[in-house]
């Protein structure tokens, strides 16, 4: 059998490290077509915009995609392709695996955390309303006339919009997954002793929805207390489900306690389209130096496969990279005992290994 895959570069080290993860992906055996559109910076500068039609053509055709990294520019600039890409394709949950390998440097070990966030509401709504606009200042007016509070007419103003069928439609997906994947325990995390309209909403839904799968543990914690408890004791949770920002925020945290985003592989699905990237940034940096770790990538790879069914060559990708990681002889210089060890491979050889590893 063979599968119809969309493929995205990406932009800044995302070439190098796709390219990595298709050949480790081919590798396997399983028999894919790729079909290989561009976005990111570069599309920006050719095509007037860093996501073209032709990019979301493709994924909505194929209904899988595999996606390196694309620059976002911090304060200016065009808005995030990444944001409208979930957005455009209505990819609402974002799920990013946080599992310990052994050789990874980290102060933790054995972690085995997932993190399922909302993607399509919340502050990542993008309902802004830039500093003393005309709209601003309407807005501040209105929402004094309305509730009697004073914001102060230099803010900048975002809407944070959670709504009862997006929060139901995260929680179930969380509690699915875990159902599906034997996994034990699903807690809510929330603000809702401050917010309690919005992430009250959202924790209100996921009480109720938790109701109808009775053999998998719920629990709810506020965000600040889940973040210390993280970093305390994670070896007591499983699956976090988060409104949009409090899922990005805590997904880096998780990634933090197994190494870095370096090893820390992702995923955006929604009803019928999934796209796999890796949850770092683009780099640009270090693009073309051959520098950067693939591990990422590659696992989103796994994830991928096992997305269509292919769980038994997923298995064996994820297996050959905890290999390559714990021998430790073959890998980018992050996951060296020090940076400068000149025994680190590039980015290329590291995905050599990785590919030898699984034909071993």
């Amino acid at each position: 059998m063979s599968y119809k895959i969309t493929f995205i570069p990406g932009d800044g080290v995302g070439p190098e490290i796709s390219e990595v993860a298709r050949k480790c992906i081919e590798a396997t055996g399983v028999k894919i077509n790729w079909e290989e559109v561009r976005a990111g910076a570069e599309t920006l500068g050719k095509q007037g915009t860093p996501l073209p039609d032709s990019v979301l053509e493709s994924i909505m055709r194929n209904k899988v995609a595999l996606k390196g990294p694309i620059t976002t520019p911090v304060g200016r600039g065009f808005r995030s392709a990444n944001v409208a890409l979930r957005k455009k394709l209505e990819l609402f949950a974002c799920v990013r695996p946080c599992k310990s390998y052994p050789g990874v440097r980290s102060k933790y070990k054995d972690i085995d955390l997932v993190v399922i966030r909302e993607n399509t509401e919340d502050l990542y709504a993008g309902i802004e309303f830039e500093k003393e606009s005309k709209g601003t200042i309407s807005l501040i007016e209105e929402i004094e006339a309305l509730k009697g509070n004073r914001i102060r007419q230099d803010s900048g103003i975002s809407i944070k919009p959670i709504s009862e069928g997006a929060s139901k439609r995260i929680v179930r997906f969380a509690f699915e997954y875990a159902r599906a994947n034997g996994r034990r325990k699903v807690t809510a995390v929330h603000k809702a002793n401050i917010m309690k309209f919005s992430d009250g909403l959202f924790l209100e839904v996921a009480r109720k929805v938790a109701e109808d799968y009775s053999r998998v543990e719920f629990e709810d914690r506020i965000v600040d207390n889940m973040c210390m408890q993280l970093v305390q004791k994670p070896e007591i949770y499983d699956v976090l489900v988060l409104p949009n920002l409090y899922g990005d925020i805590i997904s880096d945290l998780c990634a933090g306690l197994v190494g870095g985003l370096g090893v820390s592989p992702g995923a955006n699905i929604g009803e019928e389209i999934a796209v796999f990237e890796p949850t770092h940034g683009s780099a640009p940096k270090y693009k073309g130096m051959n520098k950067v770790n693939p591990t990422a990538i590659v696992l989103s790879g796994a994830m991928m496969l096992c997305h269509i069914g292919e769980e038994e060559a997923a298995r064996r990708l994820e297996g050959a990279v905890a290999k390559v990681i714990e021998e430790g002889k073959c890998v980018t210089y992050d996951l060296k005992p020090h940076l400068d060890d000149p025994t680190a491979v590039g980015t290329s050889e590291m995905g050599e290994a990785i590919i030898k590893a699984l034909r071993s």
